[in-house]
């Protein structure tokens, strides 16, 4: 089957920037700059996101491009003879399908919030009666399955209409669209009374205030964490738009691109939020409340709030949807390389997805009983941690070992995929740090990932990363034979 390819560079740009875009963006990057200092924090996410999600992301590109295959053949192309990297393909296949777990749910959140703005439900609403509307909302299985229906059939439809047809085609209208009305509800911003204060905090940077609250280690792991997890690295779901493309461009220009394009929809969330926080004296690290709670409350109070919630939520929803439409056309791409057509992995996987999608929807109400970790926790504390804490750090560390192990596809072969094509170039030098340095940086986040949600001593990850790295660097030199 002759593989689909992009009809334009725009269409791969657009389509990978929408799988990185999401939730993260527009939802965590906000409360948790708020939380960590403000632009401070701003300064010390960006470095890290240049020192590694950078270089992981043209790793994905570079196996997916190279193979012409779905991360569930990437590694059978490309590993040596007699070999078994090709195990690596479980962490992507179960993290596409646990991202989708209960970001359909999350994804059917900002559809019914929108409707709520549009239709005025949210109008005149003080603080308990908007906290309120989002408790009974999440207590009512009905509406949460109801919702989570809607995105999860509208993704598969596009994805069935094709990459170029659908997915290509959507998703730009989508991302344009999305931009569009980003620019709008941040020139809106920057007219309300409490701009000025909420701008100084998110832009000039206050090291000291910054460090009242968090000791600087914990400011350096919250922007090392949200570096990582932004661009959902690891789990493939980039890799794919990599082997619909040519190799005309290098990968590191594209992933820069995909990168930049992240980043400024992160950034200019924070210019619509930061303004309005101060405006209307809202705690702006509330937390994942600030979305559906806090910031409904600022447009109910707002002039002409119905018009500006209406706006920021349908951009919130159409950043959930690029990343489930994208995700939607990876699941559907592991199907193809195991020989499906298109037409029997949309409808096995639209119902496989509703099924799994469940859990995650009925944790708040019916399922409600069940918390994994204490009081007031749900299904989907599990299955973000088993995502975010687990599959995310090793399926980036894997990729990582892939491209740099000479026992795998080795440096050379990496270095000459993503070289290959106009634009910038991955500098030799660059070989040391990704083979010894960044691994240590991604066992880190795996490790302090499991002492911050399972509460382990903090003073044993030291001891940990002191036992872990040397055998690292065994692994690293002796890990697979080839046969004979």
């Amino acid at each position: 089957m002759k593989r689909e390819k992009f009809s334009s560079r725009l269409g791969f740009v657009l389509i990978s920037a929408g799988c990185a875009i999401g939730l993260g963006n527009v939802w965590r990057f906000p409360y948790i700059t708020g939380q960590y200092g403000g632009a401070a924090f701003v300064i010390i996410y960006l470095i890290f996101l240049a020192i590694l999600g950078l270089p992981i992301m043209t790793m994905e590109f570079s196996v997916g491009r190279a193979s012409q295959k779905s991360a569930a053949k990437s590694f059978e192309v490309l590993e040596p003879a007699g070999t078994k990297w090709h195990l690596t393909k479980l962490v992507p296949l179960i993290g596409n399908y646990m991202l989708m777990m209960f970001y359909t749910t999350v994804g059917g959140w900002t559809l019914a919030y929108f409707y709520k703005m549009a239709s005025g439900q949210m109008t005149g609403l003080n603080t308990a009666q908007v906290e309120t509307t989002f408790s009974e909302f999440l207590a009512d299985p009905v509406q949460q399955i109801s919702w989570m229906l809607v995105v999860t059939i509208v993704g598969f439809l596009i994805c069935s209409r094709g990459l170029k047809g659908g997915v290509e085609k959507v998703s730009k209208y989508m991302m344009g669209l999305l931009f569009l009305i980003l620019i709008i509800l941040v020139i809106h911003s920057f007219f309300l009374e409490g701009a000025k204060e909420g701008l100084s905090f998110y832009l000039i940077p206050n090291f000291k205030a910054a460090l009242e609250n968090y000791s600087l280690g914990e400011i350096l792991f919250a922007a090392l964490g949200q570096s990582f997890f932004t661009l959902s690295l690891g789990i493939g779901a980039l890799a794919i738009f990599g082997s619909y493309i040519d190799k005309e461009h290098s990968l590191v220009s594209e992933s820069l691109n995909v990168v930049i394009l992240d980043t400024t929809v992160a950034f200019f969330s924070g210019l619509v939020i930061f303004p309005a926080c101060f405006t209307y004296n809202v705690d702006a690290g509330s937390g994942p409340s600030l979305i559906f709670v806090t910031l409904p409350q600022t447009f109910s109070e707002m002039a002409g709030g119905r018009v500006w919630g209406s706006l920021f939520f349908v951009f919130l929803a159409f950043a959930s949807l690029t990343t489930i439409i994208a995700v939607f056309e990876n699941i559907i791409a592991f199907a193809i390389d195991f020989g499906w057509t298109r037409k029997k992995a949309v409808i096995v996987n639209i119902i496989a997805i509703i099924i799994l999608s469940l859990p995650c929807a009925l944790g708040f109400n019916l399922w409600s009983g069940f918390q994994p970790f204490g009081p007031g926790t749900t299904v989907q504390d599990l299955e973000d941690f088993i995502l975010s804490n687990t599959l995310l750090p090793l399926g980036s560390l894997l990729y990582l070992l892939f491209c740099t192990n000479r026992y795998a596809w080795n440096w050379d072969n990496y270095y000459t995929e993503v070289n290959s094509g106009k634009g910038l170039k991955l500098p030799k030098w660059t070989k040391g740090y990704l083979t010894y340095i960044l691994p240590l940086i991604i066992i880190f986040i795996l490790i302090q990932g499991f002492i911050e949600k399972l509460g382990f001593p903090a003073n044993y990850l030291l001891p940990l990363l002191c036992l872990i790295y040397p055998l690292y660097l065994i692994i690293q030199a002796r890990m697979v034979k080839k046969k004979g």
